[in-house]
């Protein structure tokens, strides 16, 4: 967002009757007739609550008692968002994937620009609703207008206030969203809210995120999440409903000020969410910000079609992933990364091993041979590289990287493979093995999955020669007549080129 104040006034308030009501400057917050939603049909409810801009490692030091109870109280997921080419950390992009459950390299929107979205194939999460539960109550309020005007978030709601935070600033209008989105919650039926506060973001382009005025402004946003909260309990129907209230942003800041690029403190994000089945107190590795659609749909009961595509899941569903479970050390070599930074090891989990008899010496110890590693610790290695695009990857994943590995002296070439544990094929005729990967291919190096059955001579059974931009990948393999088991190899050689990403790795069998 970008603010261009004026002195000019524009509120309108739209329900499925299409009425509009257009108010002068002088016009109070809030002093405006609230629209009448239809009453609601479903006892289980959700506010998903928008804060632009807001860094999440800056809660802490704020006064933010609210956001910190609903922590102890829910599930907080912390985690880092893509950066360019994929797009940028903006907000068109930023809330497009909160919307959305998508990434963009499916929802289409790079920058605040908007072209390329693709809403018709990967819709708002209140217009699939209104698609697939419309009788459910749906109200959605924001003061940054392309939010309505590119239809990436109102589309599909029974009522909608929009209000524009670039022609009149967003102060006032964050606390009009407040009061009318409170005023509605105590007085009204609503089934599925959206609501939105832009003030976060100006100040942090202002005034920077580590500046005290940006953690004033936390305080401003956590007393209105207050408000909805206590709106929400002092409802009389609120004993037989099931509300579940999330709160999530769509970039970060750097401290000075500003976003858009590929620094970490640009890339945070988070999905904070309490309700009926998500734990109190948690603090999932596994949360990315694609997750609130799919949060906001197990909440109010809708199966997800696997044809919509999602690429989240909810925030209480773990992955699962053994790599998740690993015990991860501080930084050896790379002098880049913050020495408090816990993100690598190279011990896989029980049942998994890392073959290196043929690698060479030397090198950058944390890659030397596959590793397993965070996001953060290993973007911070060397930024726009592309390691910024890895997001189909949760928590720890696998990763053979020569080109960092080859960033102190060696010899030899990178040459490791990563090995699975056996998987029982008894009677059974295929093998599919499924998982998430980023690839990037330079010169000589090569990737390969080998398939072993019973422990005999492996053989390869998919290579790799151009990219893979983090997709999830199949391979379907025939199993011989009278074989127990099978183990899969990832092989990874190269010298000084680029690397390779595994995650989610699942093995099935028909």
């Amino acid at each position: 967002m970008t603010s261009h104040l004026s002195r000019r006034t524009v509120l309108t308030t739209t329900t499925a009757t299409a009425a509009t009501l257009a108010l002068g400057a002088s016009t109070a917050p809030g002093a405006h007739a609230l629209p009448t939603l239809p009453n609601g049909t479903s006892k289980d409810k959700v506010l998903v609550i928008g804060m632009d801009g807001l860094r999440h490692d800056r809660i802490d030091a704020a006064d933010a008692p609210h956001l910190k109870t609903m922590m102890s109280e829910g599930t907080y997921g912390t985690s880092l968002l893509y950066s360019g080419p994929m797009a940028a950390t903006s907000s068109g992009p930023g809330w497009s994937t909160i919307a959305t459950g998508v990434w963009p390299d499916k929802h289409g929107v790079k920058d605040n620009t908007f072209i390329g979205k693709n809403y018709a194939r990967y819709p708002g999460f209140l217009a699939r609703l209104a698609q697939v539960r419309p009788a459910l109550s749906t109200y959605a309020a924001v003061d940054w207008k392309p939010l309505d005007t590119q239809g990436t978030v109102t589309s599909g709601a029974d009522a909608k206030l929009v209000l524009d935070g670039d022609a009149d600033g967003y102060t006032g209008h964050d606390a009009t969203i407040a009061a009318e989105t409170e005023a509605l919650l105590r007085n009204q039926n609503p089934d599925v809210l959206f609501v939105y506060f832009g003030q976060s973001d100006i100040v942090g382009h202002n005034q920077g995120a580590g500046s005290q005025a940006y953690l004033d402004q936390i305080a401003v946003q956590d007393a209105f999440v207050g408000r909805l909260r206590a709106a929400i309990k002092a409802r009389p129907s609120y004993a037989s409903e099931r509300w579940t209230v999330i709160v999530a942003t769509d970039h970060g800041h750097t401290d000075p000020g500003g976003h858009g690029g590929s620094s970490i403190e640009e890339r945070r994000t988070f999905v904070l969410a309490t309700g009926p089945g998500i734990a109190a107190g948690a603090r999932p590795i596994d949360t990315r910000l694609v997750d609130v659609v799919p949060t906001v749909l197990k909440q109010l009961g809708v199966p997800v079609d696997p044809a919509w595509g999602l690429d989240g899941k909810p925030v209480q569903e773990r992955s699962g992933d053994p790599f998740d479970a690993l015990t991860l050390a501080t930084r050896t070599d790379e002098t880049g990364i913050p020495s408090t930074v816990r993100g690598y090891t190279h011990t896989p989990p029980s049942g998994w091993s890392v073959i290196n008899n043929a690698m060479g010496t030397g090198g950058m110890t944390e890659w030397r041979g596959w590793a397993f590693a965070t996001d953060e610790f290993w973007s911070r290695t060397q930024r726009d590289q592309w390691r910024e695009l890895n997001v189909r990857a949760r928590g720890v994943f696998a990763v053979a990287d020569s080109d960092e590995w080859a960033d102190k002296s060696f010899s030899g070439t990178y040459d490791s493979t990563l090995v699975t544990p056996a998987y029982d094929v008894t009677g059974k005729t295929k093998v599919r093995l499924d998982f998430t990967t980023l690839y990037r291919q330079e010169g000589s190096q090569t990737a390969q999955i080998l398939a072993s059955f019973n422990g005999g001579t492996p053989t390869v059974v998919k290579s790799y020669t151009s990219d893979v931009v983090s997709q999830p990948q199949s391979v379907s393999v025939d199993v011989p007549s009278g074989v127990a088991s099978v183990s899969f190899r990832f092989r990874y050689t190269g010298s000084n080129n680029w690397y390779w990403v595994i995650d989610g790795v699942r093995i099935s069998h028909s």
